[in-house]
């Protein structure tokens, strides 16, 4: 009986999977006309780099917690050259692994508008 229940459940794992791309799973994006900084930036740096980028973080030299602190990574570091980078790319931020392409457009964009606050 045990042999019957682990073959069912096995071919139940085995068939009953769907394999999906990440473009079929991920939520579009509408396009937006103007990016700034506390609507838009500031959630994707608080949920995927404020994390070490605080004053008590491991890359504390480089806080990314206010729109002066950003806006200066973007001018002055290579900030977006490293978010554009594969992941296991030397370099490459964050280093739990790369952000969505959705959102690293919107930081590009934010980037050519202005760095709008």
């Amino acid at each position: 009986m045990k042999k019957i229940i682990l073959i069912g459940g096995i071919l139940l794992l085995a068939f009953g999977c769907e394999s999906s791309t990440f473009e079929e799973i991920s939520e579009e994006m509408p396009p937006i006309e103007e990016v700034h900084y506390t609507e838009h930036i500031k959630p994707v740096i608080d949920s995927h780099c404020i994390e070490c980028h605080n004053p008590a973080g491991v890359s504390s030299f480089r806080p990314l917690t206010n729109y002066i602190e950003v806006k200066t990574a973007v001018q002055e570091t290579n900030l977006l050259d490293r978010i554009q980078r594969q992941n296991g790319e030397e370099g490459q931020m964050p280093q739990t692994g790369r952000m969505p392409q959705n959102l690293i457009d919107l930081i590009l964009q934010w980037n050519e508008q202005g760095l709008l606050e």
